[in-house]
């Protein structure tokens, strides 16, 4: 990407909160943030990332930075959150290098386990406001009429494509979560094989903080155990996968579940995966979660007495 692809607001806003512009580009990804790898003129890389200001970003970064001072695995923010214009904007440090851990075995289930648990033990002593609303795939809890939470670009597209028992599962596994009153915890909610970077067989680099969520830490868990495989595209791992992740998870925390939270973890493997295939049907995509959800949903639903 040449420099001059930049948006117009990026090298000036380099030089006010960093000290210096950009001198060339390392990457440019897109998703739900725009997310610029830079090579500053005095030689530094960094990373900075922009997304909509819903909110959210402030505490984000602030919790980033914390488990950054205390040595967990990822990126050291270099700026708070600053509004530009409509968005929220920060630069991080660029910690490059790593590899993906691809699997979806019990076996690697644990190894993402043991990251997930040291992350959320972490973050038990972070106190940010909570970054809410929650990413819209943990947005179970949401306030908006009908299943789904309202989300403009979706809602548009013909929901009648989306299959019955997507929109099913959906709904029992959120009944369920919803039945539940549990109190809510900071998490990751995008704890994702896409998302994390391995070497020398142990974790190097944790990314997507924008994505951490205010829920149950059963549900965040539950969730994670889910998507713990993911890449591009997004799927859901198999149920004694899932299941290992778990009992790993509440091994190394020294804190068995109760059976309420049990069944909330199961739900909650349920609601993201659904999530997923309600997107690969509205855009034309294989149905790869779509599938998932078909194979496992009966099995997932009766562990989670939904």
């Amino acid at each position: 990407m040449p420099l001059t692809d930049l948006p117009h607001w990026l090298p000036p806003w380099c030089a006010g909160q960093l000290g210096d512009e950009p001198a060339g580009v390392l990457f440019e990804r897109r998703s739900t943030s725009a997310v610029f790898g830079l090579r500053l003129a005095d030689g530094r890389d960094v990373v900075v990332k922009a997304r909509e200001d819903d909110g959210r970003a402030a505490s984000c970064v602030t919790a980033q930075a914390r488990l950054a001072e205390r040595g967990f695995p990822c990126a050291r923010p270099l700026t708070p959150a600053v509004a530009v214009g409509a968005l929220a904007v920060h630069a991080e440090e660029y910690r490059s290098g790593g590899e993906l851990l691809p699997g979806d075995s019990p076996e690697i289930a644990v190894r993402y386990a043991a990251v997930f648990a040291r992350l959320m033990a972490e973050l038990v002593d972070v106190t940010v406001a909570p970054p809410l609303p929650n990413p819209r795939w943990a947005r179970w809890d949401h306030q908006d009429p009908g299943l789904w939470p309202a989300i403009d670009f979706l809602d548009e597209r013909d929901q009648s494509v989306v299959p019955a028992h997507v929109v099913d599962t959906a709904a029992r596994a959120r009944k369920r979560l919803l039945a539940a009153g549990l109190p809510c915890v900071l998490g990751h909610a995008d704890f994702e094989a896409q998302n994390l970077c391995w070497h020398d067989d142990g974790v190097w680099a944790v990314h997507d903080w924008d994505s951490l969520a205010w829920q149950p830490e059963a549900a965040l868990v539950g969730a994670a155990s889910g998507a713990f495989a993911s890449g591009t595209p997004p799927t859901l791992a198999p149920v004694e996968s899932s299941a290992a992740f778990l009992t790993a998870y509440q091994e190394l925390r020294g804190r068995r579940f109760t059976e309420e939270e049990r069944e909330v973890a199961w739900a909650a493997s349920l609601w993201a995966a659904a999530h997923n295939a309600r997107w690969e049907a509205l855009h034309g995509d294989p149905p790869v979660s779509c599938d998932a959800v078909r194979a496992q949903a009966a099995e997932r639903l009766h562990r989670a007495n939904a």
